[in-house]
């Protein structure tokens, strides 16, 4: 009998397996043909230490020093730009991501394009990186698999009941026993959870868009931070020679693959091209992801409390990458008895016990 049976292979159940392997066996079940192939594979991938709830911004701190030794992370900043209509915006933005102010010259020598007719304002934070976000799933596979975990792929969960000792999953790619059920399904996770046996907690899939489009006038991009418009109106962040822009919808929709709203997205661009002096003429892509919260937006790690054996390990949200060394290291800290190294109260806000 396996000791923790993972479902969903994405960053949580990834990170969740590294963590988890070090106190028994374990199986992580992965829907698709490959790790990380919904939220997890379509993340804007930035290290922001205070982005986020507090208990999340506790969790990307935590992480920091895993980051660093996987290597994963690279130079970015994050640049925050607003006009004279959105004041209050943008300074509730600086206060809550510990942001400088900087000028209007300084924030051109940054971003060339923005547009100096309607941006008036900007602050900076250079302590903002990008992640690697494939090298980041890899690492924790690699954790995992050293501590003899395996990873199935085209293993959708068809059924799941209680067994004497535990729980009996059924997938399209065999059955399986285990002691404890650790629920990392994403935007499925209450889907799983009424399939246990256990009572949801009331996760809202977010559908958020993407565009790629060409570097604007040609520029090199390398050096260009990522930008957020005021608010989280919009951003747009450097990718591979060209520019990601998303609108940074959270339109509710239902588990689903992903894909991105023609409509939403022309008005994210709309938003983009007002604070730049080079137009959107083309895109090279499209894309949507979804960014899975609970009710108070903050992650569920832990032991439900009315059935310990289910594991919840969800609500990751827009964060995952960035807090999921953090995150798994709670959770195992949580049900191997450990005492975790963040806040007690910032604990008690990311258990499922607050829910029940």
């Amino acid at each position: 009998m396996i000791d923790f049976l993972i479902i969903g292979g994405g960053i949580a159940g990834v990170s969740a397996a590294a963590r988890l392997s070090a106190l028994g066996s374990v199986t992580v079940l992965e829907r698709e043909d490959a790790l990380a192939y919904h939220a997890s594979g379509r993340s804007a991938a930035l290290y922001e230490a205070h982005y986020g709830k507090p208990a999340t911004i506790a969790l990307n701190k935590a992480g920091l020093d895993f980051h660093r030794a996987a290597d994963v992370l690279s130079p970015r900043g994050l640049l925050l730009v607003g006009s004279a209509g959105e004041a209050d915006l943008f300074a509730a933005d600086v206060a809550a991501m510990h942001m400088k102010l900087i000028t209007l010259d300084e924030a051109l020598a940054l971003i060339p394009v923005l547009d100096p007719t309607h941006v008036d304002r900007a602050a900076y934070d250079p302590d903002a990186w990008d992640i690697d976000t494939d090298k980041l799933i890899q690492t924790f596979a690699k954790m995992a698999r050293s501590n003899g975990a395996q990873i199935v792929t085209k293993a959708e969960v068809t059924g799941i009941t209680r067994s004497g000792s535990g729980w009996a999953v059924s997938t399209k790619a065999g059955d399986y026993t285990a002691r404890h059920l650790v629920n990392a399904a994403g935007a499925w996770a209450d889907v799983i959870a009424e399939m246990a046996g256990v009572a949801p907690l009331g996760f809202q899939p977010l559908r958020r868009s993407m565009a790629r489009i060409p570097a604007p006038d040609g520029h090199d991009l390398r050096d260009w931070p990522m930008v957020f418009g005021a608010g989280e109106g919009w951003y747009a962040k450097p990718d591979a020679g060209a520019l990601i822009v998303s609108p940074a919808e959270e339109d509710p929709t239902e588990p689903h693959d992903a894909y991105a709203d023609d409509m939403v997205l022309a008005e994210g661009l709309a938003r983009y091209e007002a604070n730049v002096t080079t137009p959107v003429t083309r895109l090279l892509a499209s894309w949507a992801g979804l960014r899975t919260f609970a009710p108070d937006r903050n992650l569920v790690l832990g032991p439900d409390p009315a059935h310990p054996g289910f594991i919840w390990c969800a609500g990751q949200g827009g964060y995952g990458m960035q807090s999921s060394p953090g995150a798994s290291q709670l959770l195992a800290d949580l049900v191997g008895g450990n005492v975790p190294n963040i806040a007690a109260d910032l604990v008690a806000a990311l258990r499922p016990d607050r829910f029940r």
